[in-house]
Protein backbone atom coordinates (compact mmCIF):
# COMPACT_ATOMS: atom_id res chain seq x y z
CA UNK A 1 0.00 0.00 0.00
CA UNK A 2 2.82 2.35 0.46
CA UNK A 3 4.28 1.91 -2.98
CA UNK A 4 0.39 2.71 -4.40
CA UNK A 5 -0.07 5.67 -2.45
CA UNK A 6 3.66 6.99 -3.43
CA UNK A 7 2.53 6.54 -7.10
CA UNK A 8 -0.74 7.92 -7.32
CA UNK A 9 1.02 11.06 -5.26
CA UNK A 10 3.52 11.04 -8.58
CA UNK A 11 0.08 10.82 -10.80
CA UNK A 12 -0.93 14.11 -9.19
CA UNK A 13 2.44 15.43 -8.92
CA UNK A 14 4.17 14.57 -12.20
CA UNK A 15 6.50 17.43 -11.96
CA UNK A 16 8.65 15.16 -9.94
CA UNK A 17 8.71 12.11 -12.13
CA UNK A 18 11.43 10.94 -14.15
CA UNK A 19 10.48 9.97 -18.33
CA UNK A 20 11.61 6.31 -19.38
CA UNK A 21 13.10 6.17 -22.78
CA UNK A 22 11.00 2.85 -23.88
CA UNK A 23 11.54 3.62 -27.68
CA UNK A 24 10.38 0.63 -30.75
CA UNK A 25 10.50 3.02 -33.26
CA UNK A 26 11.23 6.95 -32.83
CA UNK A 27 12.76 8.07 -35.81
CA UNK A 28 12.85 6.83 -39.24
CA UNK A 29 14.98 3.45 -39.54
CA UNK A 30 12.33 2.38 -42.40
CA UNK A 31 11.69 5.35 -44.30
CA UNK A 32 11.94 3.58 -47.21
CA UNK A 33 8.92 0.99 -46.02
CA UNK A 34 5.07 2.35 -46.26
CA UNK A 35 4.60 5.71 -44.40
CA UNK A 36 7.91 5.07 -42.82
CA UNK A 37 6.80 2.43 -40.57
CA UNK A 38 9.21 -0.63 -40.14
CA UNK A 39 7.29 -4.28 -40.88
CA UNK A 40 7.33 -5.07 -37.85
CA UNK A 41 4.96 -2.49 -36.16
CA UNK A 42 3.22 -2.92 -39.59
CA UNK A 43 2.63 -6.38 -38.48
CA UNK A 44 1.92 -5.69 -34.85
CA UNK A 45 -0.34 -2.90 -35.98
CA UNK A 46 -2.78 -5.50 -38.41
CA UNK A 47 -2.82 -8.25 -35.51
CA UNK A 48 -3.54 -5.18 -32.71
CA UNK A 49 -5.51 -2.26 -34.53
CA UNK A 50 -9.20 -4.59 -33.70
CA UNK A 51 -8.62 -4.42 -30.05
CA UNK A 52 -7.00 -0.28 -30.09
CA UNK A 53 -10.69 -0.21 -31.57
CA UNK A 54 -12.62 -2.07 -29.03
CA UNK A 55 -10.29 -0.71 -26.45
CA UNK A 56 -11.38 2.69 -27.20
CA UNK A 57 -14.91 2.15 -27.48
CA UNK A 58 -15.22 0.88 -24.24
CA UNK A 59 -15.43 4.46 -22.59
CA UNK A 60 -19.38 4.36 -23.06
CA UNK A 61 -20.90 7.80 -23.64
CA UNK A 62 -17.35 9.31 -24.33
CA UNK A 63 -17.89 12.01 -27.37
CA UNK A 64 -14.55 10.52 -29.26
CA UNK A 65 -15.29 7.00 -30.43
CA UNK A 66 -15.28 5.54 -33.20
CA UNK A 67 -19.02 5.58 -35.20
CA UNK A 68 -17.94 2.80 -36.83
CA UNK A 69 -15.83 -0.28 -35.34
CA UNK A 70 -15.39 -1.88 -38.88
CA UNK A 71 -16.39 -5.28 -40.14
CA UNK A 72 -14.75 -7.40 -38.12
CA UNK A 73 -16.24 -6.18 -34.81
CA UNK A 74 -19.95 -6.51 -33.57
CA UNK A 75 -20.84 -4.95 -30.45
CA UNK A 76 -22.82 -7.33 -27.97
CA UNK A 77 -25.03 -6.66 -25.08
CA UNK A 78 -23.17 -7.16 -22.25
CA UNK A 79 -24.27 -8.18 -18.19
CA UNK A 80 -25.25 -4.69 -16.18
CA UNK A 81 -22.95 -3.44 -14.09
CA UNK A 82 -23.94 -3.03 -10.42
CA UNK A 83 -24.51 -0.12 -9.17
CA UNK A 84 -21.94 -0.25 -6.50
CA UNK A 85 -19.55 -1.84 -9.10
CA UNK A 86 -20.05 1.04 -11.37
CA UNK A 87 -19.58 3.65 -8.78
CA UNK A 88 -15.64 2.91 -8.50
CA UNK A 89 -15.68 3.66 -12.04
CA UNK A 90 -15.76 -0.22 -13.29
CA UNK A 91 -16.59 -0.50 -17.24
CA UNK A 92 -16.42 -2.57 -19.82
CA UNK A 93 -18.08 -3.45 -23.54
CA UNK A 94 -18.32 -6.88 -24.83
CA UNK A 95 -17.53 -7.47 -28.87
CA UNK A 96 -17.89 -10.60 -31.14
CA UNK A 97 -14.30 -10.48 -33.60
CA UNK A 98 -14.53 -12.14 -37.04
CA UNK A 99 -12.11 -13.18 -39.33
CA UNK A 100 -10.02 -10.94 -41.78
CA UNK A 101 -12.02 -10.55 -45.21
CA UNK A 102 -14.93 -12.13 -43.73
CA UNK A 103 -16.86 -9.37 -44.33
CA UNK A 104 -20.22 -9.80 -46.59
CA UNK A 105 -19.76 -13.65 -45.85
CA UNK A 106 -23.44 -14.45 -44.36
CA UNK A 107 -22.16 -17.55 -42.71
CA UNK A 108 -19.53 -16.00 -40.88
CA UNK A 109 -19.09 -17.03 -37.00
CA UNK A 110 -16.95 -15.27 -34.28
CA UNK A 111 -13.60 -16.11 -34.07
CA UNK A 112 -13.45 -14.48 -30.40
CA UNK A 113 -14.90 -12.46 -28.36
CA UNK A 114 -13.45 -9.55 -26.72
CA UNK A 115 -13.83 -7.85 -23.21
CA UNK A 116 -12.64 -4.64 -22.99
CA UNK A 117 -12.47 -2.34 -20.06
CA UNK A 118 -12.58 0.65 -19.73
CA UNK A 119 -9.44 2.82 -18.39
CA UNK A 120 -8.97 5.51 -15.84
CA UNK A 121 -10.77 8.87 -16.00
CA UNK A 122 -8.66 11.62 -15.01
CA UNK A 123 -11.75 14.03 -14.12
CA UNK A 124 -12.16 12.89 -10.73
CA UNK A 125 -9.93 10.56 -7.73
CA UNK A 126 -12.33 7.61 -8.35
CA UNK A 127 -10.61 4.78 -10.49
CA UNK A 128 -7.19 6.14 -9.26
CA UNK A 129 -8.47 5.44 -5.52
CA UNK A 130 -10.53 2.37 -6.64
CA UNK A 131 -7.66 1.24 -9.17
CA UNK A 132 -4.22 1.87 -8.21
CA UNK A 133 -4.27 2.49 -4.21
CA UNK A 134 -6.81 -0.71 -3.88
CA UNK A 135 -7.27 -3.52 -5.65
CA UNK A 136 -11.44 -3.31 -5.93
CA UNK A 137 -11.51 -2.64 -9.69
CA UNK A 138 -8.95 -5.73 -10.35
CA UNK A 139 -11.61 -7.45 -8.31
CA UNK A 140 -14.57 -6.63 -10.02
CA UNK A 141 -12.75 -7.19 -13.34
CA UNK A 142 -12.04 -11.33 -12.87
CA UNK A 143 -15.40 -11.44 -11.40
CA UNK A 144 -17.16 -10.03 -14.47
CA UNK A 145 -15.09 -11.52 -17.19
CA UNK A 146 -15.84 -14.82 -15.07
CA UNK A 147 -19.95 -14.01 -15.05
CA UNK A 148 -19.78 -13.42 -19.08
CA UNK A 149 -17.32 -16.31 -19.88
CA UNK A 150 -19.97 -18.32 -18.20
CA UNK A 151 -22.84 -16.61 -20.43
CA UNK A 152 -21.07 -16.88 -23.83
CA UNK A 153 -19.12 -20.35 -22.91
CA UNK A 154 -15.55 -20.58 -23.84
CA UNK A 155 -15.36 -21.24 -27.54
CA UNK A 156 -14.45 -19.04 -29.65
CA UNK A 157 -11.37 -17.97 -27.30
CA UNK A 158 -12.21 -14.65 -25.33
CA UNK A 159 -9.70 -11.74 -25.97
CA UNK A 160 -8.95 -8.94 -23.26
CA UNK A 161 -8.18 -5.71 -23.92
CA UNK A 162 -7.91 -1.90 -22.11
CA UNK A 163 -6.20 1.55 -22.33
CA UNK A 164 -4.33 2.61 -19.45
CA UNK A 165 -6.13 1.20 -15.82
CA UNK A 166 -8.50 -0.55 -18.41
CA UNK A 167 -5.56 -2.44 -19.88
CA UNK A 168 -3.64 -3.06 -16.19
CA UNK A 169 -7.22 -5.16 -15.73
CA UNK A 170 -6.58 -6.99 -18.85
CA UNK A 171 -3.22 -7.80 -17.45
CA UNK A 172 -4.93 -9.01 -14.46
CA UNK A 173 -7.15 -11.45 -16.50
CA UNK A 174 -4.25 -12.97 -18.47
CA UNK A 175 -2.27 -13.47 -15.28
CA UNK A 176 -5.10 -15.34 -13.61
CA UNK A 177 -6.14 -17.31 -17.15
CA UNK A 178 -3.21 -17.89 -19.35
CA UNK A 179 -5.16 -18.92 -22.14
CA UNK A 180 -6.42 -15.57 -22.52
CA UNK A 181 -4.49 -13.10 -24.94
CA UNK A 182 -4.35 -9.36 -24.54
CA UNK A 183 -3.61 -6.20 -26.00
CA UNK A 184 -2.88 -3.35 -24.12
CA UNK A 185 -2.64 0.50 -25.36
CA UNK A 186 -0.69 2.97 -22.61
CA UNK A 187 -0.84 0.57 -20.41
CA UNK A 188 -1.20 1.47 -16.55
CA UNK A 189 1.91 -0.44 -14.44
CA UNK A 190 -0.16 -0.54 -11.39
CA UNK A 191 -1.68 -4.03 -11.02
CA UNK A 192 -1.22 -6.90 -8.92
CA UNK A 193 -0.23 -10.32 -10.42
CA UNK A 194 3.34 -11.41 -11.37
CA UNK A 195 4.94 -9.91 -13.75
CA UNK A 196 5.73 -13.00 -16.11
CA UNK A 197 2.79 -15.28 -16.24
CA UNK A 198 1.35 -15.15 -19.34
CA UNK A 199 3.53 -12.96 -20.71
CA UNK A 200 3.80 -14.50 -24.41
CA UNK A 201 0.02 -13.60 -24.64
CA UNK A 202 0.29 -10.22 -24.00
CA UNK A 203 0.32 -7.17 -26.52
CA UNK A 204 1.08 -3.65 -25.66
CA UNK A 205 1.22 -0.59 -27.73
CA UNK A 206 2.69 2.41 -26.23
CA UNK A 207 2.66 6.31 -27.23
CA UNK A 208 6.27 7.21 -26.50
CA UNK A 209 6.28 10.03 -23.77
CA UNK A 210 2.88 9.40 -22.75
CA UNK A 211 2.41 10.19 -19.12
CA UNK A 212 2.28 6.56 -18.01
CA UNK A 213 5.78 5.69 -19.17
CA UNK A 214 6.97 7.99 -16.43
CA UNK A 215 6.25 5.31 -13.82
CA UNK A 216 8.91 2.27 -14.91
CA UNK A 217 11.17 3.93 -13.08
CA UNK A 218 8.59 3.21 -9.81
CA UNK A 219 7.09 0.08 -11.16
CA UNK A 220 7.95 -2.75 -13.45
CA UNK A 221 5.34 -3.26 -16.27
CA UNK A 222 4.09 -6.49 -16.84
CA UNK A 223 6.23 -8.41 -19.14
CA UNK A 224 4.41 -8.42 -22.83
CA UNK A 225 5.59 -7.67 -26.60
CA UNK A 226 5.85 -4.03 -26.71
CA UNK A 227 5.66 -1.52 -29.54
CA UNK A 228 6.38 2.01 -28.83
CA UNK A 229 5.24 4.43 -31.31
CA UNK A 230 5.99 8.21 -32.02
CA UNK A 231 2.94 9.02 -33.42
CA UNK A 232 2.50 12.46 -31.83
CA UNK A 233 5.59 14.07 -30.76
CA UNK A 234 4.46 17.41 -30.26
CA UNK A 235 1.49 16.56 -28.20
CA UNK A 236 1.90 16.82 -24.05
CA UNK A 237 1.90 13.75 -22.07
CA UNK A 238 -1.28 14.03 -20.95
CA UNK A 239 -2.65 14.31 -24.63
CA UNK A 240 0.02 11.57 -25.51
CA UNK A 241 -2.09 9.18 -23.36
CA UNK A 242 -5.91 9.12 -24.53
CA UNK A 243 -6.66 6.21 -26.34
CA UNK A 244 -8.44 8.02 -29.34
CA UNK A 245 -4.95 9.26 -31.14
CA UNK A 246 -3.44 5.82 -30.47
CA UNK A 247 -6.11 3.53 -31.02
CA UNK A 248 -6.04 5.92 -34.97
CA UNK A 249 -2.19 5.75 -35.48
CA UNK A 250 -2.28 2.12 -34.63
CA UNK A 251 -5.30 1.65 -36.94
CA UNK A 252 -3.44 3.78 -39.90
CA UNK A 253 -0.05 1.64 -39.51
CA UNK A 254 -3.03 -1.54 -40.29
CA UNK A 255 -4.40 -0.14 -42.97
CA UNK A 256 -1.05 -0.62 -45.06
CA UNK A 257 -1.59 -3.86 -44.85
CA UNK A 258 -5.28 -4.53 -43.60
CA UNK A 259 -8.77 -3.32 -46.55
CA UNK A 260 -10.40 -4.21 -43.23
CA UNK A 261 -8.55 -1.25 -41.38
CA UNK A 262 -8.87 0.64 -44.19
CA UNK A 263 -12.23 1.33 -44.67
CA UNK A 264 -12.50 1.93 -40.46
CA UNK A 265 -9.53 4.40 -41.12
CA UNK A 266 -12.08 6.07 -44.30
CA UNK A 267 -15.43 5.83 -42.37
CA UNK A 268 -14.12 7.48 -39.49
CA UNK A 269 -12.28 9.95 -41.49
CA UNK A 270 -9.43 9.10 -39.17
CA UNK A 271 -6.29 11.20 -39.62
CA UNK A 272 -2.56 10.76 -41.07
CA UNK A 273 -0.31 10.85 -37.75
CA UNK A 274 1.29 13.88 -37.05
CA UNK A 275 4.64 12.24 -37.64
CA UNK A 276 4.44 10.51 -40.68
CA UNK A 277 5.56 12.58 -44.00
CA UNK A 278 3.58 14.38 -45.83
CA UNK A 279 0.09 16.82 -45.21
CA UNK A 280 -1.95 16.91 -42.12
CA UNK A 281 -4.95 15.94 -45.00
CA UNK A 282 -3.21 13.38 -46.54
CA UNK A 283 -5.77 10.72 -47.92
CA UNK A 284 -4.31 6.98 -46.51
CA UNK A 285 -3.15 5.41 -49.97
CA UNK A 286 -4.12 1.67 -48.88
CA UNK A 287 -2.32 -1.67 -49.28
CA UNK A 288 1.28 -0.46 -50.15
CA UNK A 289 4.83 -2.48 -51.06
CA UNK A 290 6.95 0.50 -50.48
CA UNK A 291 7.52 4.42 -50.92
CA UNK A 292 8.29 5.64 -54.40
CA UNK A 293 9.63 8.24 -52.18
CA UNK A 294 11.48 7.97 -48.69
CA UNK A 295 9.07 9.15 -45.84
CA UNK A 296 10.97 10.52 -43.22
CA UNK A 297 9.23 11.13 -40.08
CA UNK A 298 9.10 14.51 -39.03
CA UNK A 299 9.38 15.49 -34.85
CA UNK A 300 7.67 18.93 -36.00
CA UNK A 301 5.15 20.30 -38.09
CA UNK A 302 6.86 20.68 -41.97
CA UNK A 303 5.80 24.81 -42.10
CA UNK A 304 7.42 24.65 -39.11
CA UNK A 305 10.99 23.58 -40.39
CA UNK A 306 10.44 25.60 -43.06
CA UNK A 307 10.14 28.75 -41.39
CA UNK A 308 13.42 27.71 -39.32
Amino acid sequence: MPRRVALALCLLLLGGCVTYPDISQSRSPCRNEPGGWCAFVRDAAVEAWPYAVAATNAYTGDDDLFTDDGPLLEQLERLPIAEEDADKGFGYEIFAQYAPGSDGDPGRKPVARIMAFRGTDFDGFTDIFYGTLRSDQIEIALRYFEAERERWGSDPQWVVTGHSLGGALATEVSIKYPEVRAYMFNTSPFYAGDAMTNDVQRTVFNERGEVLRRFARFDVDPAAEVFTVNCGPQNSSFTKHKVRPLADCVTWIAAYGSDDALSVVQANSVPKPMVECGPADRVHPGRSIRQLEPCVHQARREEEQRRD
